[in-house]
């Protein structure tokens, strides 16, 4: 039975393209889908995995077909035909790849718009540019300390106003623009951990944990040098960058425990900076956010009741009379002036010893007995 070749053609059309769409929606490469965001990601990459896996099967049914049908046959020893190109075919494989590139970006851009990232309030540029590193002469004309940078220095740096829409990190999608979030956490990352501090209640942990079903607004900074930080099951990866905060907003839809990875190689340790992320009901946030800031105050009370102890213990006791005394410390005396340190200071650390005065008391004068001559003994 011979087939018409066209008819060949449209089956072999047919067959790779119901492949390729199997295949683009069951190929099982990403992990699940923990966010809104996920579901964006997973169909832009899910419709690059459909045109990948045609393209593929396209050039290789081609070589292989071409290995079979074209092969040298025994006892062949002529020259193939001398084939120098055909324009028409040329400008339709150049031009199939310029369509199917076009619509990828523009199909990327849509997602992207969707996500935030062009949300222009997630763009502001600081004022302050924080440095891991400087020379001591430098150091002490610029350095300005912070409590919230931990040993990092910041140094005075002018503001620039950059006038773009482009924004450093996931903002506000277009539905919950200019809508404050429900959750607000600042994120540190440094060499090699993730610190989370949640503004609202003043709790610091070293896990992230946030309610399900609600805006999360994830404030990222650097302290010392670039991190990424990588949420896999969100399909979300953000730089933290040193002086440049950046910004992460979403609403996780999956109730679970995932992990959070540094993407970006930070330096001999960058393996071990991992952390976890814990979607909870608002129930268990709850429960959560209660137990941590009791043991924020415990905590707080047990350094009050330590610093009054220490302080009892460094004040001399006030009814010894003459007795007891603070005697100085010449050891302490030239430790407190070469370097600077206030006494009282070194004296919570080593309080001084006290000497007791030892009284005087008058000694009675003894008689002497005088020795009579012999004489008047014998007398």
């Amino acid at each position: 039975m011979n087939i018409p070749s066209q008819i060949l053609t449209l089956l072999a059309g047919i067959a790779l393209t119901l492949i390729s769409l199997w295949y683009g929606q069951n190929h099982g490469l990403m992990p699940v889908q923990a966010s809104d965001d996920a579901v964006a990601v997973d169909g832009l990459f899910n419709a690059m995995m459909t045109v990948s896996m045609g393209i593929f099967l396209l050039v290789q049914g081609v070589l292989i077909f071409s290995i079979f049908k074209f092969r040298r046959r025994a006892g062949d020893e002529t020259d193939g035909p001398p084939i120098e190109g055909n324009v028409l075919l040329e400008i339709v494989w150049t031009a199939i790849p310029v369509v199917i590139v076009l619509v990828i970006s523009v199909y990327s851009f849509d997602v992207y718009k969707s996500m935030g990232g062009f949300d222009p309030e997630a763009s502001d540029d600081p004022g302050l540019v924080q440095v891991a590193m400087m020379p001591d002469s430098e150091s002490n004309a610029a350095f300005n300390t912070a409590s919230d940078t931990a040993s990092a220095p910041l140094i005075n740096a002018p503001r620039h106003h950059h006038h773009h829409s482009v924004a450093l990190g996931i903002g506000a999608s277009p539905e919950t623009a200019n809508k404050p979030a429900d959750v607000t956490v600042n994120v540190l990352g440094m060499q090699y951990a993730w610190i989370f501090s949640y503004p609202e209640s003043g709790i610091t942990s070293g896990e992230l944990h946030i309610p399900v079903d609600k805006d999360v607004k994830l404030t990222l900074k650097a302290q010392d040098v670039i991190h990424a930080f990588w949420l896999p099951e969100f399909r979300l990866k953000q730089d933290t960058i040193p002086g440049q905060d950046s910004e992460l907003r979403f609403v996780p839809r999956r109730v679970g425990d995932y992990p959070i990875v540094c993407a970006e190689l930070c330096g001999a340790y960058h393996g071990g900076m991992v952390s976890r992320l814990y979607v909870q009901t608002q129930e268990d946030y709850d429960q959560w956010v209660q137990s941590q800031v009791a043991l924020k105050d415990s905590q707080e009370s047990a350094k009050t009741s330590t610093v009054a102890s220490l302080d009892a213990i460094a004040d001399p006791t006030p009814n010894m009379g003459d007795r007891a005394t603070t005697s100085p410390d010449p050891i302490r005396q030239q430790i407190s002036q070469k370097f600077g340190i206030d006494d009282s200071l070194l004296n919570q650390v080593q309080p001084a010893t006290p000497t007791t005065a030892t009284p005087t008391t008058a000694t009675p004068a003894t008689a002497t007995p005088t020795t009579a001559p012999l004489s008047a003994m014998h007398s």
